[in-house]
């Protein structure tokens, strides 16, 4: 996967987008989720079940912050649907909506460790649901009470390490992503 940088995000005017915003590290400085799924994989996942569902798909990176959820509300604000999804280089990965307040959000996958590929597809689908103006039953989501326990270290690991690529004040970029086929 390439990631090619395009310039400053601009607001979106397309009734059925759905704005991706991916961390600052993600497919840069950190490429694979906390339980070493490429986030190539991860990113064509999402942007398959947003199209199957007839949604058009925005890509942007987020330079200035980390956090899931003021990602994936700025990503809301600037897409023409008012639907964003946000995805840190851990994996963890939220829909928001424009009019909501940051901290709430429309569906949550904390768990990062524990999202699958098929999941991560069904988190675009909804998305694109939203987007088309549908009320889509939440993504079904697997609780594990030990993958808290297991995986805390590491995942504050992980966003130190991507909070290492943040650069304050800097508005998000429009990303276009090209994935190759390897075979």
């Amino acid at each position: 996967m390439k990631l090619n940088e395009c310039g400053p995000a601009q607001k979106g005017h397309h009734p059925h987008e759905v704005v991706i915003a991916i961390a600052p590290a993600f497919g840069k400085e950190m490429n694979k989720t906390i339980v070493k799924v490429e986030h190539a994989a991860v990113l064509r996942e999402v942007i398959a079940g947003i199209e199957e569902q007839g949604g058009a798909v925005r890509i942007n990176r987020s330079l200035r912050t980390a956090d899931l959820a003021f990602m994936a509300h700025e990503a809301a604000k600037l897409s023409g649907s008012g639907i964003g999804i946000g995805i840190q280089s851990r994996g963890t990965t939220v829909i928001h909506q424009r009019d909501l307040d940051p901290l709430s959000n429309l569906e949550l996958f904390p768990q990062s460790p524990l999202i699958t590929l098929e999941t991560y597809r069904a988190i675009g689908r909804n998305a694109a649901a939203y987007a088309l103006g549908g009320s889509p039953n939440p993504v079904p989501v697997v609780n594990d009470q030990m993958a808290r326990p297991k995986y805390q270290a590491v995942a504050a690991i992980l966003y130190l390490k991507e909070c290492e690529s943040i650069v304050p004040e800097a508005r998000p970029v429009e990303v276009m992503a090209e994935f190759k086929i390897v075979g």
